[in-house]
């Protein structure tokens, strides 16, 4: 999925300023070098440099690597699945990303790699049952206008022992790992939503651009009984995974 800066930053600025909880949970410290799984447009990566900590931000998205660039941070273009650092980081910190990158043991041994011995990984991402009233309404709506609905997930959103086994598997120590439930106010509306954060999975079904805009119209429609109140206030159902896991020294 290819993402617009501009867009994410009107219309996905919740994503970093609900990740405060994870940011603590990384506890960086001065003088530390850290890996940011999943930079984005490094809003993130802008308070952990802040902190002390020598920052390298990485993305599949080169507009969004290009917007971290121009705020003066080291991101490079990257694909969380193939890592190639070595034994080089005090920590790797990932929000909102990890869900986006798929079956999770690739992801996994590449941080192992990237983390020094008794380095930490922490993060959140999408935690089993997210945004699932979306993601049904969504496919619905494809279905019922005669799309295809793409045979793979868009995401990978699993439970807390499907990650800890995970974490486990590729060799890490699990300090913590659990759903938090966390229904999240959509302030610029669902019909934005949907064209920043499930645009790609509706080209994928084969909509026309031009037909895009009205599938997505017609899956506000259904959600709003369920996700918008009487004024039109949106809260969407998300729900993470927060973890907290080490390598061993």
């Amino acid at each position: 999925m290819a993402w617009d800066p501009q867009a994410y930053a009107v219309h996905g600025a919740f994503v970093p300023g609900l990740a405060n909880a994870a940011f603590d949970l990384l506890g960086s410290a001065p003088g530390e070098r850290i890996l940011d799984l999943g930079c984005g447009d490094g809003v993130l990566t802008e308070r952990i440099v802040a902190a002390g900590a020598t920052v390298v931000g990485v993305d599949a998205d080169p507009a969004m690597v290009a917007a971290a660039v121009a705020k003066g941070l080291d991101a490079r273009i990257g694909d969380g699945r193939r890592l190639n650092f070595t034994s080089e980081f005090d920590a790797v910190f990932s929000n909102a990303a990890l869900h986006w990158m798929g079956e999770p043991a690739p992801v996994i041994a590449g941080v192992v790699r990237a983390l020094k011995p008794g380095g930490r990984f922490v993060g959140e991402f999408g935690g089993h049952g997210n945004i699932a009233a979306i993601r049904v309404a969504v496919r619905a709506v494809l279905v019922a206008r005669g799309y295809r609905v793409p045979s793979v997930e868009e995401n990978y959103y699993p439970t807390a022992a499907e990650y800890q086994a995970a974490l486990e598997a590729g060799g890490l120590v699990v300090d913590g790992c659990f759903i938090v439930p966390r229904p999240t106010p959509i302030v610029s509306g669902m019909s934005a939503w949907l064209q920043t954060f499930r645009g790609g999975f509706i080209d994928a079904a084969g909509v026309p651009p031009e037909k895009r805009q009205q599938v997505i119209e017609d899956t506000r429609a259904m959600l709003r009984p369920i996700l918008a109140d009487a004024s039109g206030n949106w809260v969407a159902d998300y729900v993470r995974l927060r973890f907290a896991a080490r390598k061993p020294e």
